[in-house]
């Protein structure tokens, strides 16, 4: 049960229940929950979605990592919302069974942005310059900013979700 009761659907601001609708169509967001409970601050729940959709519809990298990496914090932050949601066909469950960022099943690219990932969810005082010089190899630096601004956003959402049991009830069972 969510910490914070969450705004009926049906009562959300137009801006923001048009937001939430696009976010399903596009598989951005898997539940609405979070963003109800978001919407008792309506303009704020608004310019984090709006966050998040830029890099969803527009962003620099691509979907199956962006899928990677988001999973992979959702395994740190405990968000049982995050690690049921399925934002991407192209990982597949034997790719989220094994979110090891040294499994050879990844390519480098992905076993650095996993790793990343990893430490910037769990130990991210260990983020040094070899890190950034690991995924400086594979990727722009447009596209390790997106990166670390995805893994913020996914760090945060993931641990406000958890926190204010802002995921479904059918969700909550332990993984």
């Amino acid at each position: 049960m969510p910490m914070i009761k969450p705004v009926p659907l049906e009562a959300l601001p137009d801006e923001l229940a048009t937001a939430v609708a696009r976010g399903r169509e596009t598989l951005m967001l898997s539940s609405t929950l979070p963003v109800q409970i978001w919407a008792h601050r309506p303009k704020a729940a608004l310019a984090w979605l709006g966050t998040i959709e830029a890099m969803h519809a527009d962003g620099v990298l691509n979907p199956r990592l962006r899928e990677l990496v988001r999973l992979k914090i959702a395994t740190i932050t405990r968000c049982q919302a995050c690690q049921v949601a399925r934002k991407s066909n192209e990982v597949s469950e034997a790719d989220i069974a094994c979110l090891s960022w040294d499994d050879p099943r990844f390519t480098p690219a992905e076993q650095a942005a996993l790793h990343y990932a990893e430490l910037f969810a769990a130990d991210y005082v260990a983020i040094d310059a070899a890190i950034y010089e690991a995924l400086e190899r594979y990727f722009t630096t447009e596209q390790i900013v997106e990166l670390n601004m995805f893994a913020a956003l996914m760090l945060a959402g993931g641990r406000m979700t958890y926190v204010q049991r802002g995921y479904p009830e059918d969700d909550a069972a332990p993984k």
